[in-house]
């Protein structure tokens, strides 16, 4: 049997990189996908083939996570759709990379809204029919940076370093309605963001990690199907890093 089978997935931001690699990967385990992407309705029909070809149900919702009712009417859309949420998995975020000296508040309020506020918003409305079901699961997309921190991304780690915090707190509020809540803390994976870099760069950032090469989205999502599965049931509240050792 699929670890995933029958069970109903929402996943914020999966038209490309590691949310499209978690969508693949839990469709290949037998999990009907609900996904949200903010503009690319092209990439999001070609995903949605792509996951019905696993001969699961596969849609795909225009939606901005960091919009409080916008979340809210998704997640009553994906109910009405598909009956019930079993697992969600935060990963809409983005970057506005910059030196505090030169960040603009702008800079700033973007990736907390993305990054941060969004997690809030969408497991906020996920909450109620995993409380009407007393189960569930819940996997926040954090970072390393979150955990280590990095020049030029104070905003980024400061998000990431809050999901940390958001998902133990809900971990002990759901625990005893039988609902999970824990975070992936992704190092350097190669992404097609990555692909446009330097080469010589991305040689340098794979010689730094103990494993000498970048993760990849399946290495990410792989983590992911453990979490959302039965396999991890006693796992709650806790941050696997998938970073090839970095942090060792």
């Amino acid at each position: 049997m699929k670890l995933l089978e029958g069970k109903i997935a929402l996943i914020t931001g999966a038209s490309r990189g590691i949310g499209r690699g978690i969508a693949l990967k839990f469709a290949e385990q037998g999990a009907n996908i609900a996904f949200t992407y903010l503009s690319s309705v092209e990439k999001a029909q070609e995903l949605e083939k792509e996951l019905e070809a696993y001969g699961i149900k596969a849609k795909g919702y225009c939606s901005d996570a960091a919009d409080y009712k916008a979340s809210e009417e998704l997640v009553n859309a994906v109910i009405a759709d598909f009956g019930t949420i079993d697992v969600l998995v935060n990963n809409a975020g983005i970057t506005r990379d910059n030196l505090l000296m030169r960040m603009s508040e702008q800079q700033w309020d973007e990736v907390m809204n993305a990054n941060l506020k969004s997690i809030f918003n969408v497991t906020k409305s996920v909450q109620k029919p995993m409380l009407k079901q007393r189960k569930g699961s819940i996997i926040n997309m954090s970072s390393v940076v979150g955990i280590k921190g990095n020049a030029g991304q104070s905003n980024y780690a400061a998000s990431k370093a809050g999901i940390i915090g958001f998902t133990k707190s809900i971990a002990l509020e759901l625990g005893s309605r039988n609902i999970r809540c824990n975070a992936i803390a992704p190092g350097f994976i190669e992404t097609e963001m990555t692909a446009a870099l330097d080469a010589k760069v991305v040689e340098g950032w794979r010689n730094g990690v103990p494993l000498k090469r970048g993760g990849t989205a399946e290495d990410v999502a792989n983590a992911a199907v453990f979490l959302a599965s039965d396999m991890s049931s006693y796992i709650t509240g806790q941050v696997i890093n998938v970073c090839g050792g970095m942090l060792t």
